[in-house]
């Protein structure tokens, strides 16, 4: 299945701008791809950058990789759980709130390469070990349904989006 072709109705409008960066991609092509291009733009990144933030108020570039990191990890154990038919639903969560509770200072940039390459290999893996059926799962999160492949797509465009504007904002000119 294409992004483009996986129904709104499967996903909150919110993350719709996230499954349109993506083009014409499938979601296990996505997922190593997208692997590459994480790892691409920090093989770009000095140790000095990771304290940058482009404004006053801005999170740092440490902070956005961080972020991409812990937002895949909410996205797979919503998946995860859904896969498994728990009906339960599952709670939003404050981006705001896990950058306050983040301990990045002196985090390296070969610490985030290595525990970004762990959270990607383990939803690769994860998503390998769902067929068809499993993807069309849906549960609850945030006040509403959402497939298990929806969450795969949109995983890979939430890390499409900040990449983006890591590269526009963050490494500009280099």
């Amino acid at each position: 299945m294409l992004s483009s072709e996986l129904p709104i109705s499967e996903y909150n409008s919110f993350y719709h701008t996230y499954i349109l960066a993506l083009g014409e991609v499938t979601l296990r092509e996505e997922l190593e791809d997208g692997k590459e291009a994480f790892l691409s733009v920090l093989k770009d990144v000095d140790s000095d950058a990771l304290n940058y933030a482009y404004a006053n108020g801005k999170w740092t570039l440490a902070e956005v990789l961080m972020h991409i990191i812990d937002a895949e990890r909410v996205f797979q154990y919503r998946a995860l759980r859904f896969a498994r038919n728990d009906s339960r639903p599952l709670p939003g969560f404050d981006q705001n709130v896990f950058i306050k509770g983040l301990n990045i200072s002196g985090k390296a940039k070969n610490e985030i390469r290595s525990e970004y390459e762990a959270v990607r290999n383990a939803t690769i893996n994860l998503f390998k070990s769902f067929n068809t059926d499993v993807l069309k799962r849906v549960g609850i999160a945030s006040d509403s349904e959402m497939s298990v492949r929806a969450m795969g797509f949109i995983i890979c465009g939430h890390q499409a989006h900040h990449l983006t504007i890591i590269r526009e904002r963050y490494l500009e000119g280099k």
